[in-house]
């Protein structure tokens, strides 16, 4: 390969990444701490954020489920880091509960819908959406759950509970949640 070429190749390779990063690039926002003790909301309410009760009981469970039981467990959101699909330790012990709560109804099918926050391409939100309810999915199969009772689905950015522009906002749209179908 002469050197002109090898040039070229080069500033494709350079270039290309240049684009990549860019394109993936997220923006970065502080975490305020308080919003590990804020309520975060279910998609599925249809009351204004302002107008929730501040309980963490009047938030868990919101509507959506096949039925209006406050019992069903399946309706608490999961939820997800900054641009991860990692589950928490919180998120592990919902998910603890809710494959308990599986197993005593095993004739229930469920879908894991991903949610994502706006930031990014629809694309990598889709992306993330899907790992996002995978990595439930997983989890409850590694608790014992049957494959073959869940389906996921990604809704990337185009679901979101919370409207706004802040982190606020943004954690409570990273979610994965329940439904039965």
């Amino acid at each position: 390969m002469d050197k002109n070429s090898e040039l070229k190749l080069a500033l494709v390779i350079v270039s290309t990444l240049l684009i990549f990063t860019v394109a993936c690039q997220k923006n970065t926002v502080a975490v305020d701490e308080g919003l590990k003790s804020e309520r975060q909301g279910n998609a599925y309410q249809t009351s204004p954020i302002d107008n929730w009760e501040t309980s963490e009981s009047s938030w868990a469970n919101g509507p959506g489920t096949s039925d209006d039981n406050d019992d069903v467990v399946l309706r608490k959101n999961i939820f997800f880091d900054f641009d991860k699909a990692t589950l928490t330790s919180e998120s592990q012990d919902i998910l603890a509960i809710n494959s308990q709560w599986l197993r005593t109804n095993p004739d229930v099918m469920i879908t894991i819908e991903g949610h994502c926050d706006e930031r990014g391409t629809n694309g990598y939100n889709l992306a993330l959406g899907d790992r996002r309810a995978e990595a439930v999915k997983t989890f409850l199969v590694d608790l014992g759950i049957h494959r073959s009772r869940m389906t996921t689905i990604s809704y990337g950015e185009e679901r979101p509970f919370a409207k706004g522009r802040s982190e606020a906002a943004w954690a409570k749209n990273r979610r994965a949640h329940f439904s039965i179908k």
